[in-house]
């Protein structure tokens, strides 16, 4: 007997596994408490992967596959990989085990620590998944002291055939369209209603409570909206090129807080459980895009692609890359408790009450939410990235460790010193009131610096600059703000920081 084991990310309806008709086979799927509890996740996020795992199991049975599924309460499941794995590899006499890489860390290490305990043989095979190995980021950058996610994406490109006139001429004359992309929504065009689902998930729901695992957010569980299958994926990828790739691109950066999905396709849970592959998902928004070039902009596609060809593949080459040091890096020693409205979104300050409770509300925020709202106000008040990096695994239905610390710790908190990112994405509320409506209903006054009505964001971005300021003396991308920091008056200065740091000692009174 064969034993397979299959992660709960690594629902790959299509793996070269499945194709095969060896009886001998038996294929193991579990829910454990060592998964739901290493962090505290959202209960939509445990709820998305206990059903999706739950339907891909009988998928594999509809297809005549032999499968041990173990739910969270089943009588024999020990709620720890290794020790469930011992137990059914001795009650089945298995005599030989295989699996799936990994794609986060712990779990690799956990499994080439368990094989070299066997009698017996073991295999590990790809996840078919990715379009990149683990180390084909680090063989592409080798020799080159800085990274730069966009050569990567142009080489991506090119290998992959994907929006290329020729072997060396993308589509459109340019590369990157980023400067498209920035767009501040106001009302119009009007955003389609998201794709519903409206799943009941109650009989899933009421066995994790009476687990006691403990979870944050919220959930309706009559109404549950994520997709849980294959079919439900493929029809959200369909619904995002039918009604809102149009203006995916001119949008992907806007915030409102009356619209929480904007043109956003929702298809990151879809991907990273694997129920739908990168190259399907390029291929179709491509596809869909070349037959109603009229009315769609190359701007539009170009920001969807770069997001998985390029950004999505490169974090996940520098996780492999860079861990386990990754985990701990602290390079600008940030040290400070994550303020507790993180976990209420009961805050003053509009940008991040309404971003925190839509995350709590609904398992999801936006990359430039995560980025330039909850993201740059942990780094601007000097948290600990590892609070950050364990709030943002939680709290998000598409996050798994290979892709949000990378974004966390690298991109959203400059921990790595570099590593992702070329500069610190902090910015003071101009920005925000720039990219959303957000700061029209705040009690804070956007253009006030050290008021008491003053928004939060302007004192503690220049305080942070000043604290940081040997961190950053030699970045070029910083020069011109270190260089209007050190022309600042002393006493405006010195007034800046006194208000930021009155925020940073008591944050919730904010």
């Amino acid at each position: 007997m064969i034993l397979r084991l299959i992660l709960g990310d690594q629902l790959n309806y299509n793996h070269s596994w499945y194709d095969e008709t060896d009886t001998n086979v038996c294929y193991f799927m579990a829910e454990m408490r060592q998964e739901t509890d290493y962090v505290k996740h959202h209960i939509q996020k445990v709820v998305a992967f206990f059903i999706s795992m739950q339907n891909f199991a009988q998928h594999l049975k509809d297809q005549g596959k032999n499968v041990v599924y173990y739910a969270l309460d089943h009588k024999d499941n020990q709620q720890n990989l290794v020790l469930n794995l011992k137990k059914i590899i001795k009650d089945k006499k298995v005599t030989k085990f295989e699996y799936q890489l990994p794609d986060e860390y712990r779990l690799d290490e956990q499994l080439k620590s368990f094989c070299t305990t066997l009698t017996i043989k073991s295999k590990v095979y790809d996840t078919e998944h990715f379009l990149t190995s683990r180390t084909d980021l680090e063989v592409f950058f080798k020799g080159k002291k800085q990274f730069m996610m966009e050569y990567f994406y142009r080489y991506m490109r090119k290998r992959y055939d994907i929006l290329m006139l020729s072997k060396t001429e993308p589509e459109g004359g340019k590369w990157n369209f980023d400067q498209s992309n920035r767009k501040k929504w106001t009302g119009k065009p009007i955003i389609p209603q998201e794709k519903r689902f409206h799943k009941n998930v109650e009989t899933v729901l009421e066995y994790i409570k009476s687990n006691d695992v403990a979870t944050i957010g919220t959930i309706d569980p009559k109404n549950f909206d994520w997709p849980i299958c294959r079919e439900d994926c493929l029809n959200l990828l369909h619904y995002f090129c039918e009604n809102l790739l149009v203006y995916f691109g001119d949008y992907q950066d806007a915030m409102h807080p009356d619209e929480k999905f904007l043109f956003h396709s929702r298809l990151s849970f879809a991907m990273n459980s694997k129920m739908l592959h990168p190259t399907e998902v390029i291929n179709t928004v491509v596809e869909y895009w070349r037959v109603h070039q009229n009315a769609i902009d190359i701007s539009q596609i170009e920001g969807f692609v770069r997001q998985i060809l390029g950004w999505r593949e490169y974090m996940r080459g520098i996780y492999w890359m860079k861990m386990p040091e990754y985990q701990n890096l602290n390079l600008l020693e940030n040290y400070n408790a994550l303020p507790n409205f993180y976990w209420t979104g009961d805050t003053k300050m509009n940008c991040l009450s309404h971003a925190i409770k839509q995350s709590l509300d609904n398992a999801y925020a936006h990359h430039i939410q995560r980025l330039m709202i909850t993201g740059n106000y942990a780094l601007l008040t000097q948290t600990d990235p590892s609070a950050v990096d364990q709030w943002y695994l939680g709290i998000y239905i598409d996050a798994i460790e290979w892709v949000e610390i990378t974004n966390t710790r690298g991109m959203s908190q400059f921990a790595d010193g570099g590593i992702v990112a070329t500069k610190p994405y902090v910015s003071s509320g101009s920005y925000i009131n720039k990219m959303s409506n957000y700061c029209k209903s705040c009690s804070y006054n956007v253009t006030k610096k050290v008021e008491d009505d003053a928004c939060p964001f302007n004192a503690l971005y220049w305080n942070f600059l000043d604290d940081k300021r040997d961190h950053f003396k030699n970045n070029q991308r910083m020069k011109m703000m270190m260089s209007l920091l050190n022309k600042m008056d002393k006493d405006k200065l010195t007034a800046l920081k006194n208000r930021a740091n009155a925020i940073i000692s008591n944050p919730d009174a904010y």
